[in-house]
């Protein structure tokens, strides 16, 4: 009895030791708890070494989005068709702002004297490429940038302009677009002739803070004498003179107006063809914005198509091609617009050859 309550109190101490020392050696329940820790741990870590393969990390692996510097001399909100064009460029070349391009946007807002230090702020942020529109802006960029590839849209021929050695082969650090809008001067003032077949003196207005206006003079003047037109010159380089402008033409009364183009006088478009449609003068103008908001009729290169082919330009550039290795392009696509209801508000009959060839008629 005694011996029997002996073994029975030695295997409830053996019991116990296992319990009490689950990782003690010997004890299979001690093993099987080290066992399922071990599984738990190993599983544990295994999950976190899957995570942290998986889980993207922004700052080590996404690189910083290169940055394109556009320069205007307008304001954004005059260029809301031009600036989408321009993003539809760079998207053909594989580029959407936001995405994987950055775009720094300075605006001259009609003050010339601004587009230097405008251009330099550009190149001291170290952008990949710098784009632009217009003389002025072009002329600013070049000086400012010796080294970063400028993409530009002129109307002047930029090989006399100094921004590239030849259309063919640009060399240097600049390329881009040639609208040739002064050289369709003398096809405008003929339309407008065909037009208004009756007229015989034409106001010119021009700003002579321009740089195209000699030759548009030179052009206009050439051409009226081929007409056997007389040409009275008009000069605006602000809100004020434009309005003081037509106040002269209400007084003179010419038979059509003929404007020059400028970025003074898009960004003031509204105003030019309300005081023309107040005045009841025939006038043509240099692009389609101006018909599309009530003028007589226009003529000249597509601005939607040049902004196209800077963003197009531009995003070659981004992709690694050298300005020197890509030929100025010219304009090949030229617009007439007509807007019939000015023409028969205005009492004009607009031939039916116009009609014919019209890009676009405004009803």
């Amino acid at each position: 009895m005694t011996q029997r309550k002996d073994r029975e109190a030695q295997d409830r101490d053996a019991r116990a030791a296992r319990v009490e020392s689950p990782l003690g050696p010997g004890s299979r329940s001690g093993c099987a708890v080290a066992s399922a820790g071990t599984r738990w741990i190993a599983r544990g870590a295994f999950l976190a070494l899957a995570a942290a393969a998986l889980w993207p990390f922004p700052a080590r692996a996404q690189q910083p989005l290169p940055v394109l510097g556009f320069l205007g001399a307008s304001s954004p909100e005059t260029n809301v068709d031009t600036l989408r064009a321009f993003h539809l460029g760079l998207k053909e070349a594989g580029y959407v702002e936001g995405d994987n391009v950055t775009v720094l946007y300075r605006w001259g807002e009609g003050r010339l004297e601004r587009l230097p230090e405008l251009a330099a702020d550009l190149d001291r942020r170290r952008v990949a490429v710098l784009a632009s529109f217009g003389n002025a802006p072009a002329l600013a960029m070049k000086a400012a940038a010796k080294t970063v590839p400028v993409v530009f849209a002129v109307g002047e021929d930029p090989v006399k302009l100094g921004l590239v050695n030849s259309l063919a082969r640009p060399g240097g650090n600049a390329t881009g677009v040639n609208f040739l809008s002064t050289e369709l001067v003398a096809k405008r003032l003929e339309l407008l002739r065909e037009l208004v077949p009756g007229a015989v003196n034409v106001a010119v207005l021009v700003d002579p803070a321009v740089p195209p206006t000699a030759s548009t003079l030179r052009d206009v003047e050439a051409a009226a004498r081929v007409m056997g037109l007389r040409t009275r010159i008009l000069h605006a380089s602000s809100s004020a003179q434009i309005n003081a402008a037509f106040a002269t033409l209400a007084r003179e009364r010419p038979d059509v107006l003929f404007t020059s183009s400028g970025f003074l006088f898009n960004s003031r478009r509204v105003q030019m063809v309300h005081l023309a449609t107040l005045h009841r003068i025939p006038a043509a103008y240099p692009q389609r914005q101006f018909p599309e908001i009530g003028g007589l009729m226009s003529y000249g290169p597509s601005y939607l198509d040049t902004y196209r082919q800077i963003g197009l330009y531009a995003g070659r550039i981004l992709k690694g091609a050298k300005p020197a290795d890509l030929p100025v392009l010219q304009s090949s696509k030229f617009e007439l617009v007509i807007n019939a209801e000015t023409a028969r508000m205005l009492g004009i009959t607009v031939p039916p050859s116009l009609l014919a060839t019209a890009d676009e008629v405004i009803e």
